[in-house]
């Protein structure tokens, strides 16, 4: 089972730079879309970067179902799992950003956007406190 652990928290790391960098991402997208009037190399890595660790969030989510199954649904995994679902709603929130940042449709300021990124650290700060200290 410690494979698993291992798997959930390389997936985990991977996702979570995702998380973080994609909404800054788009902060320099746009500043660049506005300067070129086009489609940039930020565009293009933002993209890769937001595709890249998704697949990540997917193994990440698996793999910590399966270890919250095979602990028996501790009530801390099933706080867990609930942050996490608000992590997968940022997340696809995010991917509807960048698909509309991709039609050239930059509508979020700046401001919006780390506020937005912000948020995400706060919601993997409880879900820290909640692995590590496992209450209840």
């Amino acid at each position: 089972m410690l494979w698993v652990k291992v798997l959930h928290l390389l997936c985990v790391l991977g996702w979570m730079t995702g998380i973080f960098a994609v909404p800054r991402a788009l902060i320099f997208w746009k500043r660049e879309h506005v300067a070129t009037g086009g489609f940039g190399p930020t565009g293009d890595l933002t993209i890769r970067l937001f595709r890249f660790s998704a697949g990540l969030g997917v193994i990440a989510i698996l793999s910590g179902l399966w270890l919250a199954w095979s602990w028996g649904w501790p009530a801390w995994s099933l706080w867990k799992a609930g942050l996490v679902a608000l992590l997968l709603g940022h997340y696809v929130w995010t991917g509807m950003l960048v698909r509309r940042a991709y039609l050239g449709r930059f509508g979020e300021s700046d401001r919006y956007l780390r506020i937005y990124n912000e948020l995400s650290v706060l919601v993997v700060i409880a879900i820290l406190v909640l692995v590590v200290y496992k209450p209840g």
